[in-house]
């Protein structure tokens, strides 16, 4: 971990279009201003765990994405339902 040492309104660069800026200094906490592109993803750490334990989740329930892209398929078909193993079309 690299550690820095600034004052307010003091600032450290990450990569080529992050800026941190220390905004204001408290007894209860440091409030720091974020610069970065549209594009580049910034939350705070307890919401990105959120998101990453979402993702997981969604991402570990295969077999009902498997169901779901079967009765998607049967929806596209008029109302067909496709067949399934063993079963002939």
């Amino acid at each position: 971990m690299l550690v820095f040492t600034r004052k307010r309104d003091e600032a450290i660069i990450i990569g080529d279009g992050v800026e941190v800026r220390v905004l204001r200094i408290g007894r209860d906490g440091v409030r720091l201003g974020v610069t970065a592109a549209p594009h580049v993803p910034v939350h705070r750490r307890e919401v990105y765990d959120q998101i990453r334990a979402a993702n997981a989740t969604a991402a570990a329930d295969v077999t009902s994405l498997n169901d779901m892209a079967a009765r998607l398929r049967g929806s596209a078909q008029g109302g067909r339902r496709p067949p399934t193993s063993g079963e002939s079309s």
